[in-house]
């Protein structure tokens, strides 16, 4: 008698990719925890339902952007579905597996951009490599090296020392992880990071979103509604366009949003933060210094010894005795011009 054939199952299709969040793990409404698994009941569709997450992790950017937001690696499984314009993907299944910072996704970033730059690779020291098409993926992996990507959604990595990527199309990524690197993304969305200490990245399209994650890093988003984020000690973000966002999180840093109402926040120690475009925001931490626009507002931590706490001081431009463009600092428990 002949044995009875079984039907072979298809493996279930797993991804790993990374979800943002905002500063409270929530993303739309919904609260999630660090290690658990969620489950969407019902039709799972991109962008319109399921749980959400990037494969490429510098998309997930567009979404939460560096400066306000919080991000984690995710395992995504179930029903999958892909959407057209990025790298995003709904599932039916996702689990949360761990909380990630900005250094940590950008140089996920890159391996997946070397992954994907086969022929378009030089690996020696000073080497050269180009994708001028849509969609292409250059990658110099040695020091001094020099990546360029300069059609639509391009991504470009340099890895060694003092190398310098640059991705000019429309939605392009540009990553420089070694020292002194340097990284420029000049399309509307595009995303540039450099990881490294004394690093430079740009984002000088609108929506743009530019990370310097070593120290002594500079970050610079000058379209409208970039984010700017240098989260190593004594960084420099600077947003200039109207509605951007700069954070400086280490030590020393300084934030600047130069255009109308942008958020500044240098939340570190001894920090500068400013926001002089009318209705502008800025923030500063504990022995920070902030100073705002004309129809700004600001905030400065402090730490009241007696009560043994920290605490929030606050001014309003226009208000409160508060002048416009004008470094203030707390003393005692109030604001008062910086000497």
């Amino acid at each position: 008698m002949a044995a009875k054939k079984t039907k072979t199952e298809k493996p279930e299709e797993t991804v790993i990719a990374i979800k943002g969040f905002d500063k409270d793990l929530k993303c739309r409404g919904f609260q999630y925890e660090i290690g658990k698994t969620y489950e969407h009941k019902g039709d799972v569709e991109a962008c319109q339902s399921g749980f959400h997450a990037c494969e490429m992790p510098f998309d997930v950017f567009r979404y939460y952007p560096p400066s306000t937001s919080r991000y984690a690696e995710v395992t995504q499984s179930g029903k999958l579905a892909r959407h057209d314009g990025d790298s995003k993907i709904a599932s039916a299944v996702i689990t949360v597996n761990a909380e990630l910072q900005i250094g940590e996704i950008v140089k996920r970033a890159v391996a997946w951009i070397l992954e994907r730059a086969t022929g378009n690779t030089a690996t020696g020291d000073s080497g050269h490599a180009a994708a001028t098409g849509y969609s292409g993926h250059a990658a110099a992996t040695g020091n001094y090296g020099h990546a360029a990507a300069t059609g639509y959604s391009g991504h470009a990595a340099a890895t060694g020392y003092s190398g310098h990527a640059a991705a000019t199309g429309y939605s392009g990524h540009a990553a420089a992880t070694g020292n002194y690197g340097h990284a420029a993304a000049t399309g509307n969305s595009g995303h540039a990071a450099a990881t490294g200490n004394y690093g430079h990245a740009a984002a000088t399209g609108n929506y743009g979103h530019a990370a310097a994650t070593g120290n002594y890093g500079h970050a610079a988003a000058t379209g409208y509604s970039g984010h700017a984020a240098a989260t190593g000690d004594s960084g420099h973000a600077a947003a200039t366009g109207d509605s951007g966002h700069a954070a400086a999180t280490g030590n020393y840093g300084h934030a600047a949003a130069t255009g109308n109402s942008g958020h500044a926040a240098a939340t570190g120690s001894s920090g500068h933060a400013a926001a002089t475009g009318d209705c502008g925001c800025a923030f500063a931490g504990f022995d920070g210094h902030a100073k705002a626009g004309a129809t700004g507002a600001l905030a400065i931590a402090w730490y009241d010894k007696k009560a043994k706490r920290a605490r929030i001081v606050s001014g309003n431009v226009g208000e409160d005795r508060i002048k416009a463009d004008t470094f203030y600092e707390v003393k005692n428990g109030k604001l008062v011009e910086c000497a």
